[in-house]
């Protein structure tokens, strides 16, 4: 396949020919619809008309979120934006909005009104507490939503307060994440004879179902409610993270016992003078903790992992943002990849017979509205004259 056909979004992933319709929002909803255009649907992003610059059409948008796709810009609350919107749905796979439940309906965009153009359509709905339940009306972010299922709870060190994950356990991996496999799990089923239908993809759910093994955990007498005492959440000492000799630090995760043996063998753990108390009772652990401590800061970040970092010790040193690209080993894989003069996560999974590959860089509101509504079957006087009334910029 030439660069040409790549950049212009041709044949390119396993979900190439999916067209997806993106009412713009923000957070989960733009990274669900990355991944479906990282994977190779064709996803046309719907923005505001009143973000329109025309005068930075062609330049660098830096919003890495929104790769992948095309976008025109609509007035929603306009009879001729909703034709617009709907004259897309009908020629579309999917659907993909992130509004507060009831938005769209008023919109005369709901599922409804869109699964009346369009049967086979999947209508792909993100928000943070779902499309009913009492708390379904009211605003919240990750955090709010992280809480509520007990995950936030768990999240921190012993005896301090609980610390927030950044948004990648709400917003990205139980919200935008689950949305996108709702989606494609869907499409599977269009394909195969069903009906379009509605994909209710909830952060509150998602997290939950990403916690499933703590809950069993618990049930099985093998983590305790409190946080930071447990096994995986910082408790144990040899599943924690350490500062060495230069400030920075290494991220240890020797679990089973011949990764600890291996740990211990390489360095000479403990220093004369500390010792090495049996490891798999809990009530040495902050002993353990202290001896671990004190060798750890003997040596620089870069020093340990000279010495650790190709071998079963499962000792990884904690790199930043700019450090992490470089890293052999993701250099090596080509985790992180140089696109329109960014350097961004690569698509993610990778696929043997349908490979995958950035294709277009983000888009700025409204920059193909011609060129996607001539696609649509909008004739040119039409598109000029909805833009005449403010319904396309």
């Amino acid at each position: 396949m030439s660069e040409r056909e790549i950049q212009a979004g041709v044949g390119v992933g396993p979900l190439a020919g999916v067209r997806v319709v993106e009412l713009a929002g923000i957070g989960p909803g733009p990274f669900a619809a990355m991944m479906l255009a990282d994977l190779g649907a064709d996803v046309v992003r719907v923005d505001r008309a009143t973000d329109v610059d025309p005068t930075v059409f062609g330049t660098p948008h830096p919003d890495l979120l929104n790769r992948g796709r095309r976008s025109v810009a609509v007035d929603l609350k306009s009879a001729g934006g909703r034709e617009v919107v709907l004259a897309l749905v009908a020629g579309a796979d999917a659907l993909v909005e992130g509004f507060r439940p009831g938005v769209t309906e008023r919109l005369g965009l709901g599922p409804a009104d869109c699964l009346a153009v369009n049967p086979r359509l999947v209508y792909g709905r993100m928000t943070g507490w779902g499309q009913d339940g009492p708390n379904a009306p009211y605003a919240g972010h990750d955090i709010d939503y992280i809480a509520l299922t007990g995950a936030l709870h768990g999240i921190g060190r012993a005896g301090e307060r609980p610390v927030p994950p950044l948004n990648l356990l709400g917003d990205f991996g139980g919200g935008g994440m689950m949305l996108a496999l709702g989606v494609v799990s869907a499409l599977y089923a269009v394909a195969g004879g069903a009906r379009g239908q509605v994909v209710d993809a909830a952060i509150v759910d998602g997290v939950a179902v990403l916690s499933t093994m703590i809950h069993t955990l618990r049930r099985t007498g093998m983590w305790q409610d409190p946080r930071g005492v447990n096994l995986l959440d910082g408790g144990a000492p040899f599943y924690d993270t350490y500062e060495c000799a230069d400030g920075r630090h290494l991220a240890v995760g020797a679990l089973e016992p011949r990764f600890y043996a291996e740990l211990v063998r390489r360095t000479g753990f403990p220093l004369p003078g500390d010792e090495a108390p049996d490891r798999d009772d809990p009530a040495n652990w902050p002993a353990l903790r202290e001896a671990w401590g004190r060798l750890f800061r003997t040596r620089t970040r870069d020093e340990w992992t000279a010495l650790l970092g190709s071998s079963d010790a499962c000792v990884a040193p904690v790199l930043d943002w700019t450090e992490a690209p470089r890293h052999p080993h993701l250099a090596a894989r080509g985790v992180f990849a140089e696109h329109a003069g960014a350097t961004q996560p690569a698509p993610a999974p990778r696929f043997s017979g349908t490979p995958t590959a950035l294709r277009r860089p983000p888009p700025h509101p409204g920059e193909h509205t011609d060129e996607v509504l001539a696609e649509a079957g909008f004739p040119a006087d039409r598109i000029a004259a909805l833009r005449a009334a403010g319904a396309v910029a």
